[in-house]
């Protein structure tokens, strides 16, 4: 880790929208580092050895929690808070759940079904059913900053971010959030110990997560949505990639909001002409679904290799 934190944000320091009327727990230097320490999407309401049973004794109300907010100083509309994931550690076990009525094919799988997963928070791998190994790849699947006007629930994402589910968000990447409100005000939860893009079923590898992050002003730079650079490694295929997020209520618009935004990085980063970063596009970038289930809201996400620029 390049510095050690300044602040620990607790379990207990959470909430269940996005609200800029919500104080921050506290207000950290631009590029200070901020550990998180947070319950898993469940707020806690599963154990271990929880059965289906279990799931219909939750309370829904309760979970999709996040944690925080922290302010950053000099953060205010107009700049973009870029955070640095630095770590993120599991905990020792994970829940995958089915629940009635909700996911891509809630229809098609009425009866509640669970999946208890144990791991090692350092393993490159889990046994996720007999036979079948998923490669372990944490992050947080909400990341977000206070929204221009709330209060807002906390499952569907949005301009802010928030319930991205963006499995590339792992250690070593950074993600580039514009500011609504002084101080950016940032939350974060859903621990993720594996996921696949998408989250069909609405759920992943769900898990406590230790997150540690950096926080820092970019000022003057203003962004319609989030970005990001991924790490140089896995999930990411053969280097680093900068991406950019659509968000919409349909999977059309979505990946359209995304091309513009991809277009207008093209033209802001590497001067390229609007028509020459479509073509571009079409020939270089990948579209990848990052979450569809959290409607009223779905992410296409627009993936471009650094490789391609001399």
């Amino acid at each position: 880790m390049a510095s050690d934190p300044v602040l620990h944000v607790g379990r207990d320091q959470a909430n269940l929208a996005w609200d800029p009327a919500i104080p921050p727990v506290a207000t950290v230097e631009s590029g200070d580092v901020v550990e998180f320490d947070l319950l898993d999407a469940g707020n806690g309401q599963l154990t271990a050895s929880s059965i289906e049973s279990d799931l219909g004794r939750m309370d829904f109300a309760r979970v999709d929690q996040v944690n925080g907010p922290v302010a950053v100083a000099g953060a205010l509309p107009g700049d973009t808070l870029r955070v640095d994931l630095l770590e993120f550690e599991p905990g020792t076990w994970g829940w995958t759940a089915s629940v009635p009525g909700f996911g891509l094919l809630g229809d098609q799988f009425p009866e509640p079904a669970l999946r208890i997963t144990r791991f090692q928070p350092d393993a490159s791998s889990v046994e996720f059913l007999p036979g079948v190994r998923v490669p372990m790849a944490p992050f947080c699947g909400v990341i977000g900053v206070a929204p221009a006007a709330g209060p807002l629930p906390t499952i569907p994402p949005g301009a802010f971010g928030g319930n991205m589910d963006t499995r590339h968000l792992t250690a070593g990447s950074s993600l580039f959030l514009p500011v609504f409100r002084p101080g950016a005000c940032l939350s974060m939860g859903d621990g993720h110990a594996a996921q696949g893009d998408g989250e069909v079923c609405g759920t992943a590898i769900e898990t406590r997560m230790r997150a540690v992050v950096r926080l820092t002003v970019l000022k003057g730079q203003r962004l319609a949505g989030p970005e990001f650079l991924t790490a140089d490694g896995p999930p990411t295929p053969a280097g680093r990639r900068y991406a950019v997020s659509g968000v919409a209520p349909d999977l059309l618009e979505a990946a359209r909001d995304a091309v513009r935004r991809m277009i207008d990085w093209m033209g802001r980063e590497h001067g390229l002409a609007a028509v020459d970063a479509y073509l571009l596009s079409s020939v270089a970038v990948d579209l990848r679904i990052s979450e569809i289930v959290d409607l009223p809201s779905v992410i296409v996400t627009a993936h471009c290799p650094l490789s391609i620029f001399d």
